[in-house]
């Protein structure tokens, strides 16, 4: 049966909870074969993906985790921390309220938030992360291609029944993943995502909504 496009857009979400059951590395090679069709300006394909799994994939997740714990602020290497505003903050807002409505994790409760945030590091249990590297100076165009990329990506895992959870926050503490990672100093990364087969954890019953067309879209003729 053909999976039309606009399935896997319904169906897609964002997954926080996973099983430790790691995808097969011949699917895993197909799907990342397939995504390199992606478009790019130029044909530039800018993208450098790092993808960690078993030992390594602990080894980084350690790595992240004591970083954080060190009480060192993010060090992202590209502009990332948008202060929000107007319907873009309300739409932030509405997001997080609908991922801890559905952990059941009161607003009040930091320690419940704390640990919950502290999953990211850890890909959420998922078996696989991925690192979307980038040359730095290619700047905002580079960022839009890798964008381009990374949805490619995203919904290829999904046409083959592996749910996937974009991260901005893997790029927040860079240092540790690029010495494990060996990636070079003109690389930098610019976020992450871990993906794998997802579980019944609560976090995977949160749904956002999306706004009405007209709302986001104009025609002109």
């Amino acid at each position: 049966m053909t999976t039309h496009t606009a399935d896997l857009l319904n169906n897609r979400y964002s997954a926080r909870g996973f099983r430790p059951d790691p995808v097969p590395q011949d699917l895993l090679d197909k799907i990342f074969a397939q995504s390199l069709k992606a478009a790019s300006n130029c044909n530039t394909q800018p993208w450098h993906v790092m993808v960690v799994s078993g030992d390594m994939r602990d080894t980084v997740s350690n790595a992240m985790l004591a970083e954080v714990m060190s009480g060192k602020g993010p060090s992202p290497e590209f502009e990332w921390n948008v202060k929000y505003q107007d319907e873009h903050k309300d739409r932030q807002w509405g997001s997080a309220m609908a991922l801890y409505g559905a952990m059941d994790i009161a607003r009040e409760d930091k320690p419940a938030r704390m640990q919950a945030m502290g999953r990211n590091w850890q890909f959420f249990g998922a078996p696989h992360g991925a690192f979307f590297t980038m040359e730095k100076y290619l700047g905002i165009m580079g960022a839009v291609d890798v964008g381009i990329y990374a949805q490619t990506l995203s919904l290829l895992l999904e046409e083959n029944g592996i749910q996937s959870c974009m991260q901005g926050a893997l790029g927040q503490f860079p240092g540790p993943v690029k010495k494990l990672l060996n990636i070079p100093d003109s690389r930098g990364i610019l976020f992450g995502m871990s993906f794998g087969y997802a579980d019944d954890h609560p976090a995977n019953k949160c749904r956002t909504d999306r706004v009405e067309l007209s709302e986001a879209v104009q025609f002109f003729s």
